[in-house]
This record gives structure tokens, C-alpha cells and sequence, in this order.
């Protein structure tokens, strides 16, 4: 997101608040402690197979370690209901987290995913919509 010629077709204010996004979000994350774990880093559908075994996670580019609220951000939301012991507020900064990251590939200039700007542009109104309400929880900026 820093480097325009990666993401040339980035708007200047766009450029500014992923990068602020990504920095002082993932700092937020970071500084609360949490035990960290091996995570898959996108769990999503479209990032499961269904075996005669049973489900196999697949494309593991993205795994990771950090806290298990970061791999239920990319979960659909009723499934942070079977981990009672998630952290709420960490789950947040973490979905935003996840979008911002979503953001910033689709404005990569290599970039292929059919329809990715429509996308990009309409995962940026989410996380603004997700920083808003951070904003207004903590009484204050990120």
C-alpha cells in the first residue's frame, strides 16, 4: 500500500487510510498480549474443501501466527458464538484488519480476482464503517 507503483491506481486519501489502518490496528492487536497460535490467516468458505475425511483448509499462503480472533474475522459472524472465550473488541480490530488487507490486494497492480475494485471499494466502505464504530466505542481515534 506504501509503494504507488505496486498500487498505482490508489487514491491518495485511500493510500493514507489503509496505511494507517494497517499500522495502528495491527499495533492495537499486538499490544493486548494475546497468546498467539498457528492460524490458517483467511479461513473463509471459498478457503475449504469438503473431503470423505471432512473439511481441508486449503490455500495456506496466509498462515500465520497471532490470536484465534483473527482466523473468526474471516469466519462468517455466527461463528464466534462457538468460541465463548474470544475476546469481542479484539475480534473487531481484527475484522478490520482482515478487510484492510483485502483492501490492499485488490488495489495490487498484478491483482486478478474477477470484479476485485468493485470489491476493494466496497470491502473500504466496511472498514471505514468498522473503524466508526471503534471510534465511537472508545470515545476517540484508533
Amino acid at each position: 500500500v506504501e509503494d504507488p507503483t505496486v498500487s498505482p491506481d490508489l487514491g491518495t486519501a485511500e493510500r493514507a487510510l489503509l496505511t494507517d489502518t494497517l499500522h495502528k490496528i495491527s499495533r492495537a492487536i499486538l499490544d493486548r498480549g494475546t497468546r498467539r497460535q498457528l492460524l490458517h490467516g483467511e479461513p473463509h468458505p471459498d478457503n475449504l474443501l469438503a473431503t470423505a475425511d471432512g473439511p481441508l483448509f486449503i490455500d495456506l499462503e496466509t498462515a500465520c501466527r497471532g490470536p484465534v480472533e483473527f482466523d473468526l474475522a474471516h469466519a462468517p459472524k455466527d461463528v464466534a458464538a462457538h468460541y465463548p472465550g474470544a475476546d469481542s473488541v479484539l475480534l473487531a480490530d481484527c475484522r478490520i484488519l482482515s478487510l484492510a488487507l483485502a483492501v490492499s490486494w485488490r488495489w495490487d497492480r498484478d491483482d486478478q480476482l474477477p470484479d476485485g475494485r468493485r470489491r476493494g471499494r466496497q470491502w473500504l466502505a466496511q472498514m471505514q464503517a468498522g473503524l466508526d464504530r471503534r471510534e465511537h466505542a472508545t470515545g476517540g481515534g484508533h
